[in-house]
């Protein structure tokens, strides 16, 4: 994790007020340098942009040179689009005539994303979020390669020692660089955010959903022999094959490759094994012409 910052948007001195003044704007997406510094909100606008006069600026091609506004109002902060190129989204919701900012809301200028909290508990709830952010990929939602590693290691352990199955699947989406370039990076972060989401709705509670890298996720199906792992991808896979997708006015498909592994009974293997052979399968299926599983 980076070194976190913190950074004063319209004065150098905490507001007096210990009520809704009390907000800060954490970044979240994308990685890298800036993720977990916080802009600490006062009782004056805020404009976030790209341009030299902005108090947030944002140095990067996809956000406006003047992209958004925060006003305080009596019931905390409202943020209003200014007419950007890729728009404002509080929750991926169009925020064109103005939206409250609620405690712990997802604020989307361009494709950067920040965290918004508020109130009493700001200073705990920051710090939480920093946690957040070692183990919860920012853009989906989902956890990150660093805690499926750290699950891995537990459960295959756990499987080993008490002989009871376990299996890991490998996926990507199918032609992915195609998204990218017919809807830019925008839309390609759009079909990351929907798909994670569709595929977490069904993921029992004990098993774990995460991002492995890229358009690359990862399953790990406790309690699971290798026929039932199948099984179960085959169901995210119709569900993802039938999900419209829409991104702006573009309606689209997309289809998943999935590799699976499981847990060989009586022989000692590690996360880094079984993870390489669910890869090995996914390159199968996709060699075998995409929109599969191979097991």
């Amino acid at each position: 994790m980076e070194k976190v910052a913190e950074t004063w948007v319209t004065s150098h001195k905490r507001p007096q007020s210990s009520s809704i003044r009390d907000a800060c704007l954490v970044h979240i997406y994308p990685v890298g340098s800036a993720i977990g510094v916080r802009y600490i909100l006062s009782d004056k606008p805020v404009l976030v942009g790209r341009g030299e006069e902005c108090d947030i600026r944002i140095q990067d091609h996809s956000v406006s040179r003047r992209h958004a506004r925060i006003e305080p109002q009596s019931e905390g902060y409202i943020v209003l689009d200014m007419q950007s190129t890729n728009g404002t989204f509080v929750n991926d919701k169009l925020a064109n005539e103005g939206m409250l900012l609620r405690d712990g809301d997802y604020l989307r200028i361009g494709n950067c994303i920040y965290r918004f909290l508020v109130g009493g508990n700001v200073e705990a709830e920051y710090h939480e979020e920093i946690y957040r952010l070692t183990i919860i990929d920012a853009l989906t939602q989902i956890h990150n390669h660093r805690y499926l590693i750290d699950f891995l290691e537990r459960e295959v352990l756990r499987s080993i020692r008490h002989g009871r199955p376990l299996s890991v699947v490998l996926f990507d989406i199918d032609r992915f660089k195609t998204v990218n370039d017919e809807l830019g990076h925008l839309g390609g972060d759009f079909a990351l955010r929907e798909l994670a989401s569709i595929i977490r709705k069904t993921v029992r509670r004990e098993d774990l959903f995460a991002r492995y890298g890229g358009e690359e996720f990862a399953l790990v199906f406790v309690e699971t022999n290798l026929k039932q792992a199948t099984e179960a991808c085959e169901r995210v896979r119709q569900i993802v094959e039938k999900h419209p997708f829409k991104f702006e006015d573009k309606q689209f498909n997309l289809t998943i490759s999935m590799g699976v592994a499981e847990v060989p009974m009586g022989v000692r293997v590690t996360p880094n094994d079984l993870l390489r052979t669910a890869d090995e399968n996914l390159f199968k299926a996709k060699r075998a012409g995409r929109n599969r599983i191979v097991s």
